[in-house]
């Protein structure tokens, strides 16, 4: 049984970077949708640039892990694709919890804090 909640299919890919939104930062690029669900979908992508498969599985780990701890995307219904840059290869987990924090506080995926200050 797949997880619906895994992005899937070449189809739904191209839909997100050709019509979808994108942000950068140290460590990470995040392109992101509207999907039409109730839920998001999320993939998690390092290319041959970023280098061979221990690294490469290493920067998805790290990627997943960082979405999996840190403040959770506040709104449902998008497709998100979290790419690794070349430069995750020597970062630790902190430094990706950061990058991926930065990232997401710049996407309309997260509920934007008000001042309470008067």
């Amino acid at each position: 049984m797949l997880k619906p909640e895994v992005l899937r299919g070449d189809k739904d890919f191209n839909a997100v970077y050709k019509k979808g939104k994108s942000v950068g930062d140290r460590y990470v690029v995040i392109f992101y949708k509207r999907n039409g669900l109730d839920y998001n979908r999320i993939a998690f992508l390092a290319s041959k640039k970023v280098g061979n498969a221990v690294t490469r599985n290493r920067a998805r780990r790290l990627m997943k892990e960082s979405v999996r701890t840190t403040d959770p995307i506040d709104k449902e219904g998008y497709d998100i694709i979290f790419i690794a840059r070349k430069t995750i290869a020597g970062a630790g987990q902190n430094d990706v919890n950061r990058s991926i924090g930065n990232a997401l506080r710049r996407t309309e995926l997260k509920e934007r804090k008000k001042d309470t200050k008067k």
